[in-house]
This record gives C-alpha cells, structure tokens and sequence, in this order.
C-alpha cells in the first residue's frame, strides 16, 4: 500500500467556479507556468505516483460556489486515477483545504473528528480541531485563545483486508507579520505567530497522544512548516514543531526517518521537500518541510519512504518528463510510505 503527502501549490486556482479545470493558456499561480502546463504537470506527477490515498495540502477551495471534494473527483477522473475519491474535513477561509484523494477499491475514509467541542470559548487538552485552545502562550499566567486557520483532516481508515487505523493531515505554518513597519514589529509579530503555530502543535500532539494511548495505529501526513535549522526562531523558543508534534526524545515518539535526520545534524546534507525562489538573494532555498510520521505499529510492516525531489531523487532525475513535472506543478515534492499490508 502506498501513501503519499503532497502540498500542491495555489491547487484551488486551476478550477472554476463550477469546480471544473481551466486547463487553458492563462497564467498560473505559479511563475511563469500557465493553467494548463500546471494542470498536466499534476496528472502526471499524480498518475506516476500511483498512490492508493493522497493527502493533498492546499486543496482545491471550498467555499458557497466551490467544492473540494468535487475538484479533486473531477481531476482524477480527468487523469484516469486511481485514487479517484475524495473526503475532507472542516473547512478554512485561506482557499488552502486538507484532503484525501483514494482508491476506493483498496480503502475507505471517512472524516471522523475527535475531542470535546469547545467553541469560541475554548479548553485546555485537546478539543476538536475547529473549536479554541485555551494555552498560556507567553508564561503571563493568562491564558490565550489558539485556533487553526486549517483545521487539521481526521479520518477513520480501513483497508478492504479489515486493517484500521487513524490518520491525520496537518498543515501548521505561521503567519507573515504582515502590518509591520519596522524590524522591531517585525520580530515581535513574528515571536508571537511562531508562538501561536507551536501551540498549534501542541495542540496536535495531544490528539496523537490520545491515539497512542489506546494503542490506535496512527499516521500523521502534511506540511508542519518548521524544523530544524529553518529560522532564527530555533534558539529562542528550542524546539520546533516538528520535534513536538513527533514526541521527539519520549518513547511513544511518532518515527519519520527523514525528520529524524534532519535533527540528528546540525551541519552536513539533509533531505529536503520543497524549493523556494529567494527574490532578494536571487537564489533557490530548499528545506524539509513535508512529513509521513507513524506510530510504532507500521514499523514492522517494511516501510520505505520516499521524497519525489526531482533532483535528490535519481529516479526523478533520470526521468526528465517526471522531474520538469514535478517543477511545474508545485514548490513542494511529494513524500510518499510504501507499507505491506498486515494479514
């Protein structure tokens, strides 16, 4: 069984308002890449993954005149995919939705969200992810409200061998300090926005806790934003979202071999999954923002991962339609888990 995560760039702008692809020669969201070039790019990334179940970051929007799952349906059907349907959670207002694309002749998946709701009002632990977490972000001894501006994807998975488990996508990210006029503001809107995202993940990691505890098997896929070496915020605040939402260092810690790499080494090469253009220093910058994190019940079902890097990858490298693809369609590259089935 392969799983996959991919955060598809600005996916929602490739369809209409009747959630049909423009598939047309205007451009894209993406520099330089039109409609169309985007939209091939990700039918044949997605067809040569040929993933059973996609989490898919930053889907199509869903919205009074939009929906998620009919875009995503109607592109798989489009390419002729397997992975042809689609389920989401909660929405978001950042036309940037958490889904999962699957075949249903291997799978099933139903959203299925856990934790008390708390409303506007908020509580501590670990409420359903569309209420507020009441959490002392800044030690004053008042309590702040959090929520996610991307509800995080809880499903209830079951394959048709009768092997159930939970899985969650995540896309955690902290926002720009936008309405800054200095440097001054700019560091303090950015404390307190990195404050809130890694509240976010502690929010996160209770939920997983929770799972753990009742020896639910488990994998947490999506884009956390952070990790280590990433920002200057490192040292300030010692632990990233990364290493809390893994558990880093507990013994129920989630296993992701490419996230453990990146914080066993401090200098020294590190995967990476995504490659971003710095406009003021005119050059690419590419991290390792994209995670499949399991529990300790699919580590002994032989998992491989994979981070499809168009130029990290050989077989991406030696396959020139696959790698210009994977530029194309987005400024992140899938990561997929390859796992035999239990009997």
């Amino acid at each position: 069984m392969r799983l996959a995560t991919y955060n598809v760039e600005w996916f929602a702008s490739l369809f209409d308002d009747n959630n049909r692809l423009f598939d047309d020669g205007v451009w894209s969201a993406r520099y330089k890449v039109t409609r169309a070039e985007q939209t091939a790019a990700l039918g044949h990334v997605f067809a040569t993954m040929d993933a059973d179940a996609v989490m898919v970051i930053e889907a199509p929007d869903h919205s009074p005149s939009q929906s998620t799952v009919i875009a995503l349906e109607n592109f798989a059907n489009h390419f002729g995919l397997r992975a042809r349907e689609a389920v989401m959670g909660f929405s978001n207002d950042t036309q940037q939705e958490i889904a999962l694309l699957y075949d249903p002749e291997v799978l099933t998946a139903r959203h299925d969200p856990k934790g008390p709701f708390a409303g506007r009002d908020g509580t501590t632990g670990a409420p359903r992810f569309d209420s507020a977490l009441r959490i002392d972000l800044d030690i004053d001894a008042t309590e702040d409200l959090v929520r996610f501006s991307k509800p995080p994807l809880e499903l209830e998975v079951k394959t048709r061998g009768g092997f159930a488990f939970r899985m969650i996508g995540a896309h955690l990210k902290s926002k720009a300090p936008h309405g800054a006029e200095n440097s001054a503001e700019i560091l303090s809107i950015g404390i307190a926005n990195r404050r809130k995202q890694l509240a976010q993940a502690i929010w996160l990691r209770g939920r997983i806790e929770e799972h753990l505890a009742e020896g639910t098997p488990l994998i947490m896929l999506g884009d956390l934003n952070d990790g280590p070496g990433l920002d200057e915020f490192e040292s300030l605040f010692g632990r990233s979202s990364v290493e809390i939402v893994m558990g880093h260092g507990r013994s129920d810690a989630l296993f992701d071999p490419h996230a453990v790499m990146a914080l066993s080494r401090k200098l020294g090469a590190q995967p990476t999954s995504s490659r971003f253009w710095i406009r003021p220093e005119k050059r690419y910058l590419q991290a390792l923002l994209d995670y499949i994190m399991v529990s300790p019940e699919f580590r002994s079902l032989r998992p491989v991962w994979r981070i499809w890097h168009p130029f990290d990858d050989p077989d991406c490298w030696r396959d020139p339609m696959l790698r210009d693809a994977l530029v194309a369609a987005s400024d992140h590259f899938p990561v997929t888990l390859d796992i035999e089935e239990p009997v």
